[in-house]
């Protein structure tokens, strides 16, 4: 009976240290192997094009003017044949995990996570199926049971760049909207969380972890 083939990892973080962690975790499972490295979304990209890996370990941020681990997912997940994407990142907020989700992420696991679920996920996502950290999972499935009051993907955009200080019209030349729609965005924003001005609107999306300050 022949030896199943291993599973073929990329590992895609900009932080040299936390990929030498990873590295250490994972190859104490005898059914993976690290077979490249990136220090940007944009390496990762042109490393899982080239073939040859299973499943790309995604971080989420690589450093300001950088592209960002949802856009590499969905660069590396569109193509033909190509290697599953799981997100691995300290990040749990709504917008983040709706972005990597729609971008065609294979899973979604947080960085303290315990070496096992890791290795799970790592197999789970292999293997084609869905790999969501409980957490991720619980939030995804509170927004499907409160439509009507779960901010969209673009309103957590919008949002977002609220509270980075950007203006209507910043965000509207970020988001390729007209001004008018940010307006309405916001109005449907404003409403759903019960406030009524844009600090309130970053205060209560932060405290319910919709949005990263």
């Amino acid at each position: 009976m022949s030896t199943p083939s291993p599973i073929r990892l990329l590992l895609a973080d900009d932080h040299p240290v936390v990929r030498a962690g990873l590295r250490a975790v994972l190859d104490t499972e005898a059914d993976f192997v690290v077979v490249q490295e990136a220090s940007t979304a944009e390496r990762a990209v042109e490393l899982a094009a080239a073939g040859g890996i299973d499943v790309v370990l995604m971080d989420l941020q690589f450093g300001p003017d950088r592209m960002h681990g949802s856009e590499a997912t969905a660069a590396i997940a569109g193509r033909p044949g190509a290697p599953r994407v799981l997100v691995l990142t300290t990040y749990d907020t709504d917008a983040d995990i709706l972005a990597a989700v729609e971008a065609g992420a294979a899973g979604y696991l947080l960085k303290d996570a315990p070496p096992e679920e890791l290795a799970s996920a790592v197999r789970t996502a292999a293997a084609g199926q869905s790999a969501l950290a409980p957490a991720v999972a619980h939030r995804l499935m509170d927004r499907m049971r409160t439509p009507a009051e779960a901010l969209t993907k673009r309103e957590l955009e919008v949002l977002q760049l609220v509270g980075e200080g950007l203006s209507n019209q910043q965000i509207s030349k970020a988001l390729f909207l007209s001004q008018a729609t940010v307006k309405s965005h916001l109005v449907h924003i404003y409403a759903k969380l019960g406030v009524d001005s844009r600090t309130s609107a970053v205060a209560a999306a932060t405290a319910r972890r919709l949005i990263r300050r």
